[in-house]
């Protein structure tokens, strides 16, 4: 499993993305995900699964060390009087001690970023994390965020494929070396899986089409992807994606894609509440 290396964190480049997973589903799905490979786990206390995931992870009898699990504090708690007590039934939730990353899961306009960071540094000060960082930042609040922590901020997780460009965000994640955790990294409604340039590649690697995006992503220095699936038999196909490469043709044409399509994030932009 390649490993991204950010700011002292090392990692998974490949993870399982849990959102709208729940129930025995969840628990299952989490199990058999570890149990097939996968050490990144993802989650969020808007999901409302965590305490299924924490299930499927101890029911996968892989040690709690060998794994990397993230969680996300929703906009509504990132405030200096929630962010913590919230993180704090996160870990309640989830059963397995501190976790490896938390995040803000989106900016909120209406509470003080420093605030906002000052209580993620105080959840990390207290040993609920190992590492922390922020999710759908733009590059300019990414600059701002990380000039306010104390601690460094490793990642900024955010939607990114093909179809849609981060070139700022990027570039701020090589400024404060931190990572681009990609979430509905292989789109959303079934287009980008369609898009011939994909499906060509596809069909002359002999690999499904989310297999060449995801090889895209994670072949990028600073970028993972989160995955996500209710199917058991997607898991491997997904994770199977460290055993081929892309020619730097299939590289250039999947490039062109995000410059022919730029709906860049990035300086504003008008969230989905809906979206992980």
């Amino acid at each position: 499993m390649k490993m991204i290396e950010a700011s002292g964190a090392r990692i998974p480049a490949l993870g399982l993305g849990t959102y709208k997973l729940t129930g025995e589903t969840c628990v299952g799905m989490v199990a058999k995900a570890i149990e097939g490979g996968y050490r990144h786990i993802d989650t969020a206390r808007m999901y409302g699964n965590e305490r299924e995931v924490g299930e499927g992870i101890r029911a996968s009898g892989v040690d709690r060390s060998d794994l990397f699990v993230t969680t996300k504090i929703w906009y509504e708690d990132i405030s200096a009087d929630r962010l913590v007590s919230t993180a704090e039934a996160a870990l309640e939730a989830l059963g397995i001690g501190a976790v490896d990353l938390l995040l803000i899961h989106w900016p909120n306009p209406r509470i003080p970023l420093e605030d906002s960071i000052s209580a993620l540094n105080e959840a990390r000060e207290k040993g609920l994390t190992r590492h922390i960082g922020v999710a759908n930042f733009p590059s300019t609040l990414m600059d701002d965020a990380a000039a306010m922590s104390a601690a460094p901020l490793v990642c900024n997780q955010v939607e990114y494929h093909p179809l849609l460009s981060q070139e700022a965000v990027l570039a701020a994640c090589e400024r404060h070396d931190m990572a681009l955790i990609a979430y509905s990294p292989i789109g959303q409604g079934g287009e980008l899986l369609q898009h011939p340039t994909v499906t060509g590649i596809a069909q002359r690697l002999g690999r499904t089409p989310a297999q060449v995006i995801l090889r895209w992503e994670i072949e990028q220095p600073r970028v993972g992807a989160i995955p996500r699936t209710s199917n058991p038999d997607r898991l491997s196909e997904n994770l199977d994606v460290f055993s081929f490469e892309l020619s730097d043709t299939d590289r250039t044409a999947l490039n062109d894609m995000t410059r022919q399509r730029k709906r860049l994030v990035d300086p504003s932009f008008a969230p989905s509440w809906d979206r992980v």
